[in-house]
């Protein structure tokens, strides 16, 4: 029996038309992914356009799904004619929620949740899962047994993200910084991190002024591939890696354990025993899961 999803994580809508065409959408802030099926499941087509965080705006958000479900080249299909599980970034903001919601251009019927949930959906075909995610930022989810959802960590790169790309890039900054002062040994990641940001106080400053978390996350690789001769660089590794132990055993201690981003996957192997033990492939992608959402009798408006 297909897993009861707590119906507060869901926003839905239904127009009362048929629908002919069941649609999975995962957007974020770089691209939206779209994947197009029949009444018996079978998968028509698969498409992608720009973003759609809702946090861009909700005429950006629905015209780029629109150009994505058109990308996946199924002849004869209109948004009229389809019901979408969406899974979009920025769900969590009211104002942004209301305004997707509210510019609905005419779907037959659709059910939004976070992009997240279709992410946890995914990996584990619907079932209860966990998902420790790790790439610019950094955030553990969990889908419980009895449909809710649990979240770990994701508070942003400014004091949190422990774990991530941006996180591990402030660090090696850091390290840059105490070895340009005499602080700490000026090792291969300090040297590294000078070649890309500047090797003067001011340039250091200047790129911590204007980095931002993509920024940050670029100089994450140079604490990989510093770690071989730089002992700073390894226990960053090692800090790394404790943290997304803490984040995968606080969000739920047994559950099954997928790991998305790509520091997660560089990180792998050090994690602990017990993480490790957990440690599942994914089944399916977000976009999966996001489909799989909106194949369920359970999607539809009471």
């Amino acid at each position: 029996m297909p897993l009861l999803l707590d119906p507060r994580l869901l926003t839905s809508r239904d127009s009362g038309r048929p629908v002919r065409y069941w649609v999975g959408i995962d957007g974020g802030g770089t691209s939206t992914r779209a994947v197009v099926a029949d009444a018996r499941g079978e998968i028509l087509g698969r498409g992608e356009a720009g973003a759609s965080a809702l946090g861009q705006g909700a005429e950006q958000a629905w015209r780029h799904i629109a150009a994505a479900v058109t990308a996946a080249g199924v002849p004869g299909l209109t948004l009229a004619d389809c019901a979408l599980g969406l899974g979009l970034s920025g769900t969590g903001v009211p104002a942004q929620l209301q305004a997707f919601v509210e510019a609905d251009p005419g779907v037959a019927r659709f059910t939004l949740v976070t992009d997240g949930l279709v992410a946890l959906l995914g990996a584990h075909a619907g079932e209860p899962g966990a998902l420790l995610i790790s790439g610019t930022g950094s955030v553990a989810e969990a889908l419980l047994p009895d449909g809710s959802r649990r979240m770990v960590g994701g508070w942003g790169w400014q004091i949190g993200d422990e774990g991530s790309g941006a996180w591990l890039g402030q660090q090696a900054m850091k390290q840059a910084q105490a070895a340009y002062d005499g602080r700490a040994a000026d090792g291969a990641l300090a040297q590294a991190v000078r070649d890309v940001a500047g090797s003067s106080r001011e340039a250091l400053l200047s790129y911590c002024a204007q980095a931002g978390q993509a920024g940050y996350a670029r100089l994450a690789p140079l604490v990989f591939e510093s770690a071989a001769t730089d002992p700073a660089a390894e226990a960053l590794l090692k800090a790394a890696a404790a943290a997304l132990d803490t984040l995968a055993t606080a969000v739920h201690p047994t559950l099954p354990l997928a790991l998305a981003g790509s520091i997660a996957q560089r990180l792998a192997p050090r994690l602990s025993a017990a993480v490790q033990a957990r440690c599942v492939a994914p089944k399916g992608e977000p976009v999966a899961g996001a489909l799989w959402l909106i194949q369920q009798p359970t999607s539809r408006p009471a």
